[in-house]
């Protein structure tokens, strides 16, 4: 059963990934769209995406009153605190009466956290809370993004509390000016003639679709840690606002019919339906996310989250690529590359690229760059970096961690031959650097 579904699977791929020669503009631009679409189901169904939705169900549970406390108080500086209990409210729409409850008591936990009278140590707790839930979303957007580092703890503090002490003033703000447009004599009187009015009706309509899009656009391109393109970010955004939309109004359906689950549960209901909302919703915006991975890295799209396999060929000729590329932008005085732009320039997978500059970085043929976004260097002078030891490289790459080759017990005549591959690489390459590579790319 196993063998027939994987024969589908590679039917169907084969015919997402034909012979693009023969194929006109138009239905590659589909055959683009679809293969994202595609992607990114699979993804979901994988369930990678799915055990980090569950993930950060628990840790907004732990972290939702300490976050709206830090929010509401700077809101309540302003004397706008008011007006950020729409959003709770509309977040929780979807469960019915059940929601309106669960806000109030939220937001009568949120009044009873007196800041002043936490004292450092439990202010700084409180803190903590907070940035613990930020962090483990960027985490999540990592894994997603393919990305292996994190911010420092300083980026954190700085950029995480920027956006949860500012975000919910830019919010009001923003919707502050939305009503005073709407409510404005010229608005009202353009309202009056049709099909104007009918129009602006509509548009009102589509004002929270709008607002939803607009924030998972910029959640898309501030929190995973390397730059996301802006089409991307709200590629992934349309998708996903969308969905969670229409899954606000689906869920409320679902709430109002689940009489049953009522009566079996009783007062738990409430909160499994809370946390089915939750997750559907860190679902839907993981998901928006990943489809903007794909977006902005199509050669991704073709490489197994589980791993992957590459020749040794491959990886040979992609390490004496990387080297050239990098080299040339070296020796001509550039910004080193970064991980973005080699990828561009390679167009190969993402994952590919950077599972062959970890190889030339542990053999000490590549280094990081101080700069922001990290770019990649030459470890020394092109002059003594060798390319038998870029192939070596690659050739040996595992073998300090896990197998060597000599662990390995071979006949004399078998040691032989083994050994003459080895020594014919180093007599074909005898004496060539990356320099010389370099300089005959540029001379060509």
């Amino acid at each position: 059963m196993s063998g027939n579904k994987l024969n589908l699977q590679a039917r169907f791929e084969g015919y997402l990934w034909p012979d693009e020669s023969a194929i006109t503009t138009a239905s590659l631009t589909l055959l683009k769209l679809l293969r994202v679409v595609y992607v990114s189901i699979m993804d979901l169904i994988a369930g990678q995406l799915s055990l980090r939705a569950m993930s950060l169900v628990y840790t907004t549970l732990l972290s939702i009153v300490p976050l709206l406390a830090l929010s509401f108080s700077v809101l309540k500086a302003m004397g706008a605190h008011n007006e950020i209990e729409p959003f709770l409210f509309q977040f929780l729409a979807p469960l019915g009466e059940q929601g309106i409850g669960i806000g109030e008591n939220i937001i009568g936990f949120i009044d009873n956290i007196k800041v002043g009278v936490l004292g450092s140590v439990g202010l700084g707790l409180l803190i903590y809370t907070v940035l613990s839930l930020v962090q483990k979303i960027e985490n999540a957007f990592n894994m997603i993004w393919h990305v292996q580092t994190t911010r420092s703890i300083g980026e954190r503090f700085s950029s995480y509390l920027s956006v949860i002490l500012i975000g919910p003033v830019m919010m009001v703000s923003a919707l502050g000016m939305t009503a005073t447009v709407m409510n404005s004599s010229v608005v009202s009187y353009i309202m009056a003639i049709e099909p104007f009015g009918s129009m602006i009706i509509l548009a009102t309509k589509l004002v929270p679709y709008v607002m939803v899009m607009a924030v998972f656009t910029f959640i898309y391109m501030f929190v995973p840690n390397t730059k996301v393109r802006f089409g991307a970010a709200v590629s992934g955004a349309i998708v996903a606002g969308f969905l969670w939309q229409t899954s606000g109004v689906l869920f409320a359906t679902f709430v109002v019919n689940s009489t049953k689950y009522t009566a079996i549960y009783s007062s738990f209901a409430v909160v499994i339906m809370l946390l089915i909302w939750l997750y559907i919703s860190w679902l839907i915006l993981l998901f928006g996310s990943n489809l903007a991975f794909y977006v902005q890295n199509p050669s991704s799209m073709r490489v197994s989250r589980e791993g992957f396999e590459i020749s040794n060929r491959v990886k040979e000729r992609l390490a004496l690529l990387l080297m050239q590329i990098i080299g040339t932008r070296h020796y001509q005085g550039g910004k080193p590359y970064t991980l973005d732009e080699v990828t561009e320039k390679t167009a190969v997978s993402h994952t590919v690229v950077r599972y062959v500059i970890s190889k030339l970085e542990s053999q000490h043929l590549l280094l990081e760059s101080n700069d922001e976004p990290t770019g990649y260097l030459p470890a020394k002078s092109l002059d003594v970096l060798m390319l038998a030891d870029v192939i070596q490289a690659v050739r040996s790459a595992e073998e300090k961690n896990f197998l060597s080759a000599s662990a390995i017990n071979l006949s004399d005549a078998t040691l032989a031959v083994s050994n003459s591959i080895d020594d014919a690489v180093s007599a074909a390459l005898s004496g060539q650097s990356v320099r010389d590579l370099v300089v005959d790319t540029i001379e060509s």
